[in-house]
């Protein structure tokens, strides 16, 4: 049976529509899903929408809209958009759902049995934005006088009964927990976090509200709901089964990668694993804390006017195009910048330019020269297995990157081995010997060939639709597209034996062009 592998998203709040932000942690998971997948992994990705707390019953009401039927048509936004990036998501949950109520509350049950819970009267700010409390000592003070979070969001002072959570129990746990090599990437998230845990005494967390209903109700305490967060992170576990603990919660818990916005580690670095731990669940394996996407530099508002619908810009460059340029130009766990003229100028320069010319070049040649004809008989030269060499090489080193979440790094190798093919076919100029040696123009252009396959098998995690459209061109089966298939020696004297013939080869990666107007540039 293949391995396990199990990762999630953030569960994204939809008191809005999808951002770029949202795209950009899809489009990641996607990648990371994919890529395991073809290693092999028995692989589940959760994804899904946070729909309760007071910032959603308030949007609701300021819209006039029934909060359920508010919730819901939000949540499907974020369903299009996975639809629409082409997220190979296993489950989307929804916190309104009743499988998740029964999770929450099994979860709550279980740190009630550990006598982790406790009713007190909560007193001190709270972030209807953030959804989190904060202490005095993380108070700052805005224009007019507005009390401030560290996230520089308004914060009220609250007074209500409310249960806490004995989260000042967990502290040197959390501790350990924080300072385990690969629990928290990258390194500079880890290294906040142990200032908060080593330089406060953890106080224990409020845990439910009183002042609004919108919420999953408490267990044996009426007028009560769970904190937004306590149920938001039980997520991860009801798109696995919880709260039946066998089948795939007993296969996949815990889970290898929670990948999230670096602005709430502290809730899936602190507050999680507590509750985990007291609940009497393992703690996830690895938190991956991604930076913010910066429009031309500079953070999205709507004041600002450069909030950018991603869906749009899918619809103008390409969806592959997208999600080339995001992985590609960002390194994975840092801040990154986008904009329509980077999107244009990488995605022509290394999609359109380097590797959809390198493909569609080397097929016409087989197309025209040697009537889609492919031979295995062919003797090659130094030059051919030196190349195919470099290729396996810096394929090989992709997959290390990539394994590591490290994208960019991973397809910068990937453009290494796709520029190593482009010079090899100046070098050999495979048109100037059709008539001078047709036996060394067929070896080149089956050097090649192999060389595109196997450079295509390594970045479809990335751009899959397109990359399919080029195997399904090169006659390459279905089953035969992961990295087992780069492991088969013997592939491409099967498939050149089978009497397939390239037909008429088509582009897969079209130059770009920039938008017409601003609007559509972003």
């Amino acid at each position: 049976m293949a391995e396990p592998y199990y990762l999630t998203t953030a569960i994204s709040y939809p008191n809005g529509k999808p951002h770029i932000g949202h795209a950009y942690e899809a489009i990641a998971a996607d990648v990371i899903a994919r890529f395991q997948r073809m290693n092999g992994r028995d692989v589940r990705l959760v994804t899904g929408t946070d729909e309760h707390g007071l910032k959603m019953a308030q949007t609701a009401r300021a819209a006039g809209r029934d909060t359920m039927e508010f919730a819901t048509e939000m949540s499907n936004y974020f369903r299009e958009m996975c639809e629409k990036l082409n997220i190979s998501h296993d489950a989307f949950c929804r916190t309104t759902d009743a499988r998740h109520h029964d999770a929450s509350i099994a979860l709550w049950e279980a740190m009630a049995a550990s006598d982790d819970l406790y009713l007190d009267r909560y007193e001190g700010w709270y972030s209807v934005r953030d959804e989190a409390y904060y202490g005095d000592d993380e108070i700052t003070e805005g224009e007019g006088g507005v009390k401030l979070s560290p996230q520089g969001t308004p914060v009220e002072w609250t007074v209500e009964e409310s249960w806490f959570f004995r989260l000042s129990k967990y502290r040197q746990f959390l501790i350990e927990l924080n300072e385990t090599p690969g629990f928290i990437e990258p390194e500079s998230r880890r290294n906040e976090v142990l200032a908060f845990l080593k330089g406060n005494d953890l106080r224990d967390l409020s845990v439910s509200r009183t002042s609004f209903d919108w919420g999953v109700p408490v267990p044996g305490s009426p007028g009560h709901v769970m904190y937004v967060w306590v149920d938001a992170l039980t997520t991860y576990l009801t798109g696995i089964g919880f709260p039946d603990r066998e089948g795939d919660f007993a296969r996949f818990w815990p889970v290898d990668v929670h990948l999230i916005g670096k602005d709430i580690t502290r809730f899936h670095t602190v507050y999680w694993p507590a509750f985990l731990k007291s609940a009497g669940l393992p703690v996830p394996k690895k938190v991956f804390s991604h930076g913010f996407l910066l429009h031309r530099g500079e953070k999205m508002s709507k004041s600002l006017g450069n909030v950018v619908d991603p869906l749009e810009l899918a619809d103008h460059f390409g969806v592959d195009q997208l999600r080339y340029f995001l992985m590609r130009e960002i390194a994975f766990g840092q801040d990154g910048s986008y904009s329509a003229e980077a999107i244009v100028t990488r995605c022509n320069a290394e999609l359109a330019n380097s590797f959809g010319n390198l493909a569609q070049r080397v097929l016409s040649m087989i197309y025209k020269n040697l009537e889609g004809v492919l031979s295995s008989g062919l003797e090659s030269g130094e030059p051919d297995s030196a190349l195919e060499s470099t290729v396996r090489s810096n394929i090989g080193a992709m997959r290390t990157s990539f394994a590591d979440l490290n994208f960019s790094s991973g397809l910068d190798d990937w453009m290494r081995a796709v520029f190593a093919c482009n010079q090899y076919v100046d070098e050999q100029a495979p048109w100037a010997l059709k008539k001078s040696d047709p036996d060394r123009m067929g070896a080149v252009l089956m050097t090649l060939f192999r060389c595109v396959r196997d450079l295509a098998i390594a970045v479809r995690p990335v751009v899959p639709s397109s990359i399919d459209r080029l195997l399904d061109q090169m006659g390459i089966a279905d089953d035969a597209r992961d990295f087992a298939a780069l492991e088969d020696a013997e592939w491409f004297a099967r498939l050149a034996g089978s009497g397939f013939t390239l037909s008429q080869p088509q582009g897969v990666f079209p130059r770009l062009e920039m938008p017409e107007t601003a609007e559509e540039a972003g």
